[in-house]
């Protein structure tokens, strides 16, 4: 092995990983223009209204609004008739951030069920989302102020 091999072949080695590992780096910010199409999905259940009643997504009102969910303690909307599990979940401290938001949506049941440590606890939200629940997160967050 040559002197210059020698130097060069931990840099290569280095800048393979990094090429590599780049992709990982923007994992889980999600990209709100592919929320934006995943969102319509949900608009036979949910709209986002700003808080000056502003419709920013018209929807349905089967599902409590959805501006402003960021941070907000679950089951809170006010006017909204959250079940029993969800309205406990948010009493016990569930605060919905990108990481609970996404992990909810693959099986709401089975959440509340892990949550509330309640095997008897239901989730009132029939539907399950595999793909997309990052964008659908990003593009929420888009919307609001």
């Amino acid at each position: 092995m040559t002197r210059k091999t020698r130097l060069f072949r931990p840099l290569s080695v280095a800048l393979c990983a990094l090429w590599f590992a780049a992709p990982a780096v923007g994992q889980g910010a999600g990209d709100p223009e592919a929320g934006a199409r995943a969102f319509r999905n949900c608009t036979a259940c949910h709209a986002v209204v700003a808080d000056d009643g502003r419709v920013l997504v018209p929807g349905g009102r089967a599902g409590p609004n959805l501006y402003g969910i960021a941070g907000r303690r679950a089951g809170t909307v006010a006017g909204f008739n959250y079940g029993d599990s969800l309205q406990r979940a948010g009493a016990q401290g569930l605060t919905w951030t990108q990481e609970t938001f996404v992990d909810y949506l693959v099986n709401p049941t089975e959440y509340l069920k892990e949550w509330l440590g309640d095997d008897s606890a239901r989730g009132t939200m029939a539907f399950r989302m595999k793909a997309n629940r990052e964008d659908l997160w990003a593009y929420l967050r888009s919307l609001e102020p």
